[in-house]
Protein backbone atom coordinates (compact mmCIF):
# COMPACT_ATOMS: atom_id res chain seq x y z
CA UNK A 1 0.00 0.00 0.00
CA UNK A 2 3.05 2.63 0.71
CA UNK A 3 4.02 1.57 -2.45
CA UNK A 4 0.94 2.35 -4.19
CA UNK A 5 0.55 5.46 -2.59
CA UNK A 6 4.53 6.36 -3.74
CA UNK A 7 3.94 6.15 -6.88
CA UNK A 8 0.11 7.56 -6.99
CA UNK A 9 2.06 10.79 -5.40
CA UNK A 10 5.28 10.84 -7.80
CA UNK A 11 2.63 10.34 -10.92
CA UNK A 12 0.67 13.27 -9.33
CA UNK A 13 3.50 15.65 -8.73
CA UNK A 14 5.29 14.09 -12.35
CA UNK A 15 2.06 15.47 -13.91
CA UNK A 16 1.62 18.69 -11.95
CA UNK A 17 5.24 19.52 -13.21
CA UNK A 18 4.15 18.32 -16.59
CA UNK A 19 1.45 21.31 -17.16
CA UNK A 20 3.63 23.72 -15.10
CA UNK A 21 6.49 23.22 -17.70
CA UNK A 22 3.61 22.95 -20.86
CA UNK A 23 1.80 26.55 -18.70
CA UNK A 24 5.16 28.06 -18.67
CA UNK A 25 6.38 26.73 -22.43
CA UNK A 26 3.06 28.22 -24.33
CA UNK A 27 3.60 32.12 -21.53
CA UNK A 28 7.25 31.80 -23.06
CA UNK A 29 5.89 31.50 -26.88
CA UNK A 30 3.35 33.78 -26.21
CA UNK A 31 6.03 36.44 -24.58
CA UNK A 32 8.40 35.62 -27.93
CA UNK A 33 5.59 36.35 -30.18
CA UNK A 34 5.12 39.63 -28.56
CA UNK A 35 8.40 40.23 -28.64
CA UNK A 36 9.35 39.73 -32.10
CA UNK A 37 5.80 41.50 -33.02
CA UNK A 38 6.09 44.26 -35.43
CA UNK A 39 5.15 47.71 -33.70
CA UNK A 40 3.72 48.70 -37.39
CA UNK A 41 1.53 46.77 -39.47
CA UNK A 42 3.09 45.43 -42.18
CA UNK A 43 1.44 45.93 -45.42
CA UNK A 44 1.05 43.72 -48.14
CA UNK A 45 2.21 44.14 -51.39
CA UNK A 46 -1.09 44.31 -52.72
CA UNK A 47 -2.10 47.08 -50.16
CA UNK A 48 0.83 49.24 -50.71
CA UNK A 49 -0.31 48.76 -54.56
CA UNK A 50 -3.52 50.35 -53.75
CA UNK A 51 -2.16 52.87 -51.28
CA UNK A 52 0.11 54.29 -54.08
CA UNK A 53 -2.95 53.76 -56.88
CA UNK A 54 -4.92 55.77 -54.44
CA UNK A 55 -2.66 58.43 -54.03
CA UNK A 56 -3.58 60.83 -56.67
CA UNK A 57 -7.40 60.54 -54.97
CA UNK A 58 -7.70 64.08 -53.57
CA UNK A 59 -10.82 65.11 -51.66
CA UNK A 60 -13.32 67.84 -52.89
CA UNK A 61 -12.34 70.06 -50.01
CA UNK A 62 -8.63 69.79 -51.37
CA UNK A 63 -9.42 69.97 -55.11
CA UNK A 64 -10.54 73.32 -53.68
CA UNK A 65 -8.28 74.76 -52.29
CA UNK A 66 -6.41 73.53 -55.14
CA UNK A 67 -8.10 75.62 -57.47
CA UNK A 68 -7.71 78.67 -55.41
CA UNK A 69 -3.55 78.34 -55.84
CA UNK A 70 -3.72 77.54 -59.89
CA UNK A 71 -6.25 80.49 -60.31
CA UNK A 72 -3.72 82.88 -58.06
CA UNK A 73 -0.58 82.00 -59.51
CA UNK A 74 -1.60 80.88 -62.98
CA UNK A 75 -4.28 83.60 -63.76
CA UNK A 76 -3.61 84.73 -67.21
CA UNK A 77 -1.66 82.00 -68.31
CA UNK A 78 -2.38 79.16 -71.12
CA UNK A 79 -5.15 76.56 -69.92
CA UNK A 80 -2.39 73.93 -70.28
CA UNK A 81 -0.12 76.02 -67.50
CA UNK A 82 -3.07 75.86 -64.61
CA UNK A 83 -3.03 71.81 -65.19
CA UNK A 84 0.97 71.97 -65.06
CA UNK A 85 0.83 73.95 -61.91
CA UNK A 86 -1.83 71.93 -60.41
CA UNK A 87 0.34 68.95 -61.39
CA UNK A 88 3.47 70.33 -59.30
CA UNK A 89 1.46 70.26 -56.32
CA UNK A 90 0.40 66.69 -56.20
CA UNK A 91 3.66 65.67 -57.43
CA UNK A 92 5.06 67.31 -54.49
CA UNK A 93 2.52 65.12 -52.00
CA UNK A 94 4.19 61.79 -53.88
CA UNK A 95 7.84 62.96 -53.58
CA UNK A 96 9.45 62.07 -50.26
CA UNK A 97 11.07 65.66 -49.93
CA UNK A 98 7.87 67.56 -49.35
CA UNK A 99 4.96 66.94 -47.33
CA UNK A 100 2.09 64.52 -48.07
CA UNK A 101 -0.82 66.27 -48.62
CA UNK A 102 -2.33 68.84 -50.87
CA UNK A 103 -3.12 71.70 -47.81
CA UNK A 104 0.34 70.61 -46.41
CA UNK A 105 2.40 71.07 -49.67
CA UNK A 106 0.34 74.53 -50.17
CA UNK A 107 0.90 75.84 -46.63
CA UNK A 108 4.60 75.28 -46.63
CA UNK A 109 6.84 77.41 -45.61
CA UNK A 110 7.76 79.80 -48.71
CA UNK A 111 6.14 77.27 -51.07
CA UNK A 112 3.61 79.42 -52.72
CA UNK A 113 3.55 83.31 -52.78
CA UNK A 114 -0.29 83.17 -53.13
CA UNK A 115 -0.20 81.94 -49.73
CA UNK A 116 2.09 84.51 -48.22
CA UNK A 117 0.43 87.83 -49.84
CA UNK A 118 -3.05 86.46 -49.42
CA UNK A 119 -4.33 86.04 -52.97
CA UNK A 120 -4.97 82.51 -52.39
CA UNK A 121 -8.17 83.90 -50.71
CA UNK A 122 -9.63 85.00 -53.53
CA UNK A 123 -12.34 83.31 -55.36
CA UNK A 124 -11.29 80.93 -58.10
CA UNK A 125 -12.77 80.63 -61.75
CA UNK A 126 -13.92 77.48 -63.31
CA UNK A 127 -11.43 76.96 -65.29
CA UNK A 128 -8.99 76.98 -62.77
CA UNK A 129 -11.07 74.06 -60.83
CA UNK A 130 -11.60 72.25 -64.77
CA UNK A 131 -7.50 72.19 -64.08
CA UNK A 132 -7.21 71.24 -61.16
CA UNK A 133 -9.92 68.29 -61.98
CA UNK A 134 -7.71 67.12 -65.55
CA UNK A 135 -4.63 67.50 -63.34
CA UNK A 136 -6.31 64.56 -61.12
CA UNK A 137 -6.76 62.66 -63.93
CA UNK A 138 -3.69 62.46 -65.96
CA UNK A 139 -1.93 61.81 -62.21
CA UNK A 140 -3.51 58.96 -62.49
CA UNK A 141 -3.80 57.57 -66.26
CA UNK A 142 0.21 58.79 -66.58
CA UNK A 143 2.58 56.38 -66.93
CA UNK A 144 5.41 56.69 -63.96
CA UNK A 145 8.63 57.60 -66.81
CA UNK A 146 6.69 60.45 -67.67
CA UNK A 147 8.94 64.05 -66.98
CA UNK A 148 5.80 65.26 -66.19
CA UNK A 149 5.86 63.02 -63.22
CA UNK A 150 8.74 64.80 -62.12
CA UNK A 151 8.12 68.35 -62.10
CA UNK A 152 8.32 69.42 -58.58
CA UNK A 153 8.92 73.74 -59.05
CA UNK A 154 7.32 76.37 -61.40
CA UNK A 155 8.79 80.08 -61.14
CA UNK A 156 8.20 82.78 -64.27
CA UNK A 157 11.84 83.66 -65.31
CA UNK A 158 10.99 87.02 -65.22
CA UNK A 159 10.36 88.14 -61.90
CA UNK A 160 12.08 85.35 -59.82
CA UNK A 161 14.34 87.06 -57.31
CA UNK A 162 15.53 83.71 -55.53
CA UNK A 163 18.66 82.71 -57.58
CA UNK A 164 18.54 79.26 -56.24
CA UNK A 165 14.93 78.21 -58.72
CA UNK A 166 16.89 79.05 -61.74
CA UNK A 167 19.34 76.20 -60.84
CA UNK A 168 16.99 73.95 -61.25
CA UNK A 169 16.57 71.67 -64.71
CA UNK A 170 13.84 73.31 -66.58
CA UNK A 171 11.62 70.66 -68.42
CA UNK A 172 8.95 72.79 -69.75
CA UNK A 173 8.03 76.48 -70.59
CA UNK A 174 4.27 77.40 -70.95
CA UNK A 175 3.20 80.79 -70.88
CA UNK A 176 4.87 82.80 -68.77
CA UNK A 177 6.22 79.76 -66.25
CA UNK A 178 9.47 77.78 -66.46
CA UNK A 179 8.35 73.86 -65.32
CA UNK A 180 11.51 72.25 -63.60
CA UNK A 181 12.76 69.39 -61.45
Amino acid sequence: MKKLLMISMLLFVAAGSYMMHSVSQKNTKAKEVQVHKPAKKILSAKTVEKKEDSSAEISQKDKKLLAHLVHAEAKGEPYEGKVAVARVVLNRVEHKEFPDTVKEVIYEKNAFSPVQNGSIHKPYDKESYKAVQDAVEDKEEASDNSKEEELLYFYNPDTATSNWITTREVIRTIGNHAFAI
